[in-house]
């Protein structure tokens, strides 16, 4: 069983995940340079401790870290009120247009790999599905676990946001586009799925590899169970590259950041907030 320590990284990060701002510029109140970074809130405990980190090694460097989703990080960088966007999905044809027509050239950055993850209340007694049959429960034609195999009581589903990366990814891979049921439960954050889902027997929801613990349990989707193993070698269907955007090829303190999330000691950092690092 994996551990909770991702889901405890991101306590602090909960005003960040619903008010969508978290701040770690203060650390830095002196820095010579500054940045900021806003996006994805899957990797918001993964950019937080990157931040912290950096920022002891670099105290001329001060950096301001916000979520909001991955739509909110691409409109920043797009905008120009961010260095660096947060992805948990890959930026659309339409948000290359919108930039490169005020002049902002993305620039693409992988920084780790992830699992889309279903989960439940650890009380469920399924313990896999099919796409088709979790496509049918976010539309609305199943609405009972009796139906899936599980016990009589109704499927509270639970979903992302729209600006969010993840939901865009489980409404490509795992739904083919069908639009969630109106009755979905839509929350801020993987953090705020992990808590509604643990303490919820009958719901359903989905959140990065990276937030999974003992607080709820992740269904096997098509027979693959989301793990290291089957997300390394793709095999898990809802796997996905973790992303950060600059504007064009980065330079000075936006560089020396990404340089050292690259580097073996950032993804070591990585792996220890529960997500996996590149290889």
């Amino acid at each position: 069983m994996k551990h909770d320590k991702p889901f405890m990284k991101a306590a602090c990060a909960t005003a960040a995940a619903i008010l969508a701002f978290l701040c770690l510029g203060q650390a830095g109140a002196g820095a010579a340079e500054r940045m900021t970074i806003k996006g994805s809130t899957t990797i918001l405990p993964i950019a937080q401790v990157m931040a912290e980190e950096f920022m002891d090694e670099n105290p001329d460097i001060g950096i301001s870290l916000q979520g909001g989703g991955s739509g909110v990080g691409i409109a920043g960088l797009i905008d120009g009120t961010a260095d660096i966007a947060n992805a948990s999905r890959r930026i659309k044809p339409a948000e290359i247009e919108k930039a490169e027509s005020r002049g902002v050239s993305p620039s693409e950055h992988v920084i780790a790999l992830d699992g889309i993850a279903v989960v439940v209340h650890p009380s469920n007694p399924v313990k896999g599905l099919s796409t088709d049959q979790i496509r049918a429960v976010y539309a609305g034609r199943i609405s009972n676990w009796e139906e899936l195999g599980g016990a009589r009581s109704k499927i509270v589903v639970i979903s992302r946001d729209s600006s969010s990366g993840t939901f865009e990814t489980f409404e490509e891979l795992a739904l083919a586009g069908e639009k969630v049921r109106p009755d979905s439960l839509t929350l801020a954050s993987s953090q705020a799925v992990v808590q509604t889902v643990s303490q919820t027997p009958g719901a359903i929801g989905y959140v990065g590899f990276g937030y999974l613990g003992s607080r709820v349990r992740s269904l096997e989707v098509d027979g693959i169970p989301c793990s290291r193993e089957s997300i390394l070698d793709g095999a898990y269907l809802l796997s996905r590259p973790l992303f950060m955007y600059t504007n064009g090829k980065p330079a000075g303190c936006v560089k020396k950041f990404l340089d050292f999330v690259l580097s073996p000691r950032g993804q070591k950092l990585v792996e220890e907030e529960g997500f996996l690092g590149l290889r």
